[in-house]
């Protein structure tokens, strides 16, 4: 393949001040175009994208996978990699990246996501290696997939490869601010799920501790110490939850229709 003309990352941010400006550093010199699809942010985020130079394009959220297609939709190259506003790029995938700019071998890229928990960098249980597709070439793939758990949906016979190095996603700093935002997700989730007819399941408690001790035992979690436990614990509670409220929502509509 000839060599990249040119990569346009695209984010999708709200009030990410606290974050934004690690994200577009670590795109310096990868990214020939940064485009900032924001959800008209309070805080610093458009100044601070402004002031390293992306281009900010203002669009009300309708869902993380419609926000997402928007956002590929304003990119300019052919080549795209999205990040989201609180990831950045280490420096063996940074090196990676450009050496593939340079040589393409694929299509489109696997990287592994490495999360940062309360300071601490999970390497074990169900958040690692958190392998997603972030560098592809717009004809060959779109988000897809099911708010708020978006993926990139690649045409068939997409050549891949999986990226050295590390995306590096700084997932909270408390444990309490996680946990809401997990219960914010699984009522998303929930009505996703009803939306697409998606049936309620039986023994709800059963199934959330089957995530956990696939997390925290299969998968090795416990060698994350104490976090590795809360990690799990999240899990499970987020499980319950999104499916206590799948049926929950199928009762009200079996009332509604009786």
């Amino acid at each position: 393949m000839n060599s990249i003309s040119g990569i346009s990352a695209v984010i999708i941010a709200f009030n990410e001040e606290k974050n934004i400006g690690r994200c577009l550093d670590s795109l310096q010199g990868v990214a020939d175009e940064v485009v900032v699809v924001d959800s008209f942010s309070t805080d610093r985020t458009v100044s601070i994208c402004k002031e390293k130079g992306a281009r900010v394009v203002q669009h009300p959220f309708m869902g993380h996978v419609h926000q997402k297609n928007f956002a590929l939709q304003q990119a300019t190259h052919d080549w795209i990699m999205s990040l989201d506003a609180d990831e950045a790029l280490d420096d063996v995938l940074r090196k990676a990246l450009l050496r593939e700019k340079q040589h393409p071998t694929a299509r489109a890229y696997f990287v592994n996501r490495l999360s940062n928990f309360c300071g601490k960098w999970i390497r074990h249980g169900a958040w690692y290696p958190d392998r997603k597709i972030r560098f592809w070439h717009k004809s060959c793939g779109r988000w897809g997939g099911q708010d708020p758990h978006d993926r990139v949906v690649l045409r068939p016979g997409t050549s891949t490869k999986t990226l050295p190095g590390h995306l590096l996603h700084y997932t909270a700093s408390d444990v309490e601010s996680y946990r809401k935002k997990l219960y914010a997700y699984a009522t998303i989730a929930a009505q996703a799920m009803f939306e697409q007819d998606r049936g309620p399941i039986f023994c709800v408690g059963v199934r959330a501790a089957w995530m956990f001790g696939r997390s925290y035992v299969l998968r090795l979690g416990f060698l994350d110490g104490k976090y590795g436990f809360i990690i799990a614990k999240l899990i499970y509670d987020y499980t319950y939850k999104k499916y206590a409220l799948l049926g929950e929502l199928h009762r009200k509509k079996s009332a509604v229709s009786s």
